[in-house]
């Protein structure tokens, strides 16, 4: 098998955006459009990456210099390597940026888009698949649009050969009634790839250089270009304008969601549930409407969430917990047992077992200058209406009346063991 790179275009401004930020670092779903392309590349095997970065690039390295995109396989982030363009002069002169890095290279060079958040794994395997099978010098995937204005369109022969791909701008009357579009999936023999890129000339209206002219110019040499249909139509869909980007949202949530219905998550009702594509959920777990699970939050087996619910990053909820109507967790660990059904905020907190916490009661951990913690034990009630003032730890079997204000000064006076009816 060939050794494979990749390298992830993502260096362009967006006008349509009309944003200040690089457009490969808005959220989908949690996270950035970029840390989707990257799982997908390292799902396929791809073991170094090659990023090419231009608008607002200290910011895009900054947010992967950690492992807080890193996928869910925990990959590390010393994959990547950071390519400078100074000038966004098209697709073609962005690949070129990492000459200097792949001119010896003997492998195949997967070349993707940092803005394509809905790329799915399967479809670079056919893409991998069907270019070593075809021993083929370059390979596309494509896909098939109802709607295919905007995109690049495949012209094929006669005999359903790839004869080119030629951008919305420049296409013809005829050409424009092509449905079979170029999402931008590209494999090429990295050699032919670079000398191909060293002949396209920026003879469009938009006066860039193309990496589809270097497609263009492999089959003129007489290379074998193969394109296979294998794209969705919803993962062709870059995202150019902020209208796109709620669309990638939802297709993207819907995805989340059916993934984890699949592993046994009841979710009541997925168009009024949102869920981020960082969070873990746990078998026979069950999502109430209109529950937002927001960050890196982990939940156990056999819980019951909402409706109205608000878990935020950094929350651990283990199995049997049941929180409840207008309930927001922040960076807290709630372990078994926990009930919270009513109105209450719970955070920066460890919550021990079989903890009863009333209606309407509250951590309050901000000082003013700084986050505190709360540390309540096993088998405490907390009464409605209650007020946990951190810094603040509750021994085990703590009993708070309702209504109460409790200091850590005040805590010494609680006693007796916890209300074992925590059903209200």
């Amino acid at each position: 098998m060939a050794e494979r790179v990749a390298i992830i275009l993502a260096a362009g401004v967006s006008s349509r955006m009309n944003t200040q930020m690089a457009k490969v670092l808005h959220e989908v779903c949690g996270r950035p459009m970029l840390a989707y392309v990257l799982d997908a590349c390292r799902e396929v095997g791809i073991k170094k990456i090659y990023v090419v970065v231009g608008f607002s690039a200290d910011k895009v390295t900054e947010q992967f210099s950690s492992r807080r995109f890193a996928s869910h396989t925990e990959t590390a982030e010393d994959d990547l390597v950071w390519v400078q363009q100074d000038e966004q002069q098209g697709t073609a002169h962005a690949v070129l940026c990492c000459k200097e890095h792949l001119k010896d290279f003997q492998g195949q060079t997967l070349v993707l888009c940092g803005d394509g958040p809905l790329i799915r794994t399967q479809t670079l395997r056919t893409l991998i698949e069907s270019h070593e099978a075809g021993q083929s010098a370059a390979t596309l995937a494509t896909a098939v649009l109802d709607n295919p204005a905007g995109y690049g369109r495949i012209v094929r022969d006669e005999y359903n050969n790839i004869q080119g791909i030629v951008e919305d701008s420049d296409c013809t009357k005829e050409q424009l009634a092509i449905k079979e579009i170029n999402p931008s999936y590209y494999l090429f023999d990295n050699q032919v790839l670079f000398e191909a890129i060293q002949n396209v000339k920026p003879d469009n209206v938009k006066h860039e250089y193309y990496l589809t002219d270097a497609v263009s110019g492999i089959i003129a040499t007489g290379h074998k270009v193969t394109a296979v249909t294998a794209v969705r139509p919803e993962e062709a869909m870059g995202v150019n304008s902020r209208e796109q980007l709620s669309q990638a949202s939802k297709i993207m949530q819907r995805r989340i969601q059916q993934q984890l219905m699949e592993k046994g998550v009841t979710i009541v009702d997925p168009d009024n549930t949102w869920i981020d594509a960082r969070a873990r959920i746990g078998q026979d777990t069950v999502i109430e409407p209109f529950t937002y699970i927001h960050g890196e939050v982990k939940i156990g087996q056999n819980c019951r969430i909402g409706p109205f619910a608000y878990l935020r990053n950094g929350t651990v909820l283990k199995k049997d917990v049941v929180l409840g109507v207008y309930t927001e967790v922040k960076n807290s660990t709630l372990a078994e047992g926990v009930r919270a059904r009513h109105h209450s905020y719970i955070g920066d907190a460890a919550v021990g077992k079989n903890v009863n916490i009333g209606a309407g009661s509250i951590t309050a951990n901000f000082d003013g200058k700084q986050v505190n913690k709360t540390n309540i034990g096993d088998n405490c009630y907390i009464g409605s209406g209650a007020i946990l003032i951190a810094p603040l730890e509750l021994k085990d079997g703590s009993n708070v009346s309702a209504g109460t204000v409790v200091s850590q000064e005040s805590a010494s006076e609680l006693g007796g063991k916890a209300n074992k009816d925590v059903s209200q």
